[in-house]
């Protein structure tokens, strides 16, 4: 008796921490019939946009590396643009924070995304079912002394 209300507590424990996770996550946003989420900043925020990210087929990182730095410290205000093979534009926003999640019809796109006025492209292939997660870094030259 005394296990069975013990592993009660922990799966109930589990799903409050879980569903406290879920609460932080930010508002999923609608761009052209395809929806997104983004942000990041802040622990807790930052966990429940990881534990969601199997839920989004694409899920995108955006990262600044210093010159001379070991650590990489996250982006926020990245353009995002998605385009299909023909040029047409399937999502064109800014991600808030460090992470982008969307939920992207299956298909080849060219994702463009640009931060402080310096783009990066990839050719972006999306499965159903499975996550395409990308990440990007910028450089940025080490700070001088003043």
């Amino acid at each position: 008796m005394v296990k069975r209300s013990s592993l009660a507590a922990v799966l109930a424990t589990g799903a409050i921490l879980a569903t406290a996770a879920q609460a932080q996550l930010p508002p999923v946003q609608t761009a052209n019939g395809v929806q997104y989420v983004t942000g990041g900043f802040g622990q807790d925020e930052s966990n429940a946009l990881k534990q969601a990210r199997s839920d989004y087929t694409l899920a995108l990182t955006f990262a600044v590396a210093a010159s001379g730095s070991a650590s990489s410290p996250y982006a926020g205000n990245v353009q995002v643009r998605l385009s299909e093979a023909d040029g047409k534009v399937v999502l064109d926003t800014l991600s808030t924070g460090p992470y982008f999640l969307a939920d992207v019809k299956p298909g080849a796109y060219q994702l463009v995304v640009t931060y402080e006025g310096k783009s990066q492209s990839k050719d972006v292939t999306i499965v159903a079912g499975k996550t395409t997660d990308l990440k990007f870094t910028w450089s940025r030259p080490a700070s001088g002394p003043d």
